[in-house]
């Protein structure tokens, strides 16, 4: 809870900004993921905590809905993706695994100049 009706309160609700995305100076740079600051190891089980998306909501923003469905729309494409690219990771193995096996015909076909 922020004391918004005292002075203070209000200083710290001003001072706070919140941005739907990444904001243009950070939007190219490479994201990861930062281990040391994830909320299931730095806090104690059974401890309150709150989300941006939360506390944007309480202070007057009104699109959480509309980011809830783009993020279910997000998580679809994300698997769709991942599927996709787990099926071309077994695709190059078994490529490999086969020009291995074939290298007994390369070194025929070498002696021909192929």
């Amino acid at each position: 809870m922020v004391p918004h009706k005292t002075s203070r309160g209000a200083a710290a609700l001003e001072r706070l900004k919140l941005f739907e995305g990444v904001p243009p100076p950070y939007d190219r740079k490479k994201k990861m993921v930062v281990p040391q600051a994830l909320r299931v190891l730095r806090l104690k089980p059974g401890r309150k905590y709150c989300t941006i998306k939360r506390l944007s909501h309480e202070v007057g923003w009104s699109y959480r809905d509309v980011v809830d469905r783009l993020e279910e729309k997000r998580k679809v494409k994300t698997a769709a993706f991942h599927e996709r690219k787990v099926a071309a990771l077994k695709v190059k193995t078994q490529a490999l695994k086969d020009a291995t096996a074939a290298a007994p015909i390369s070194e025929k076909l070498a002696v021909f100049g192929y």
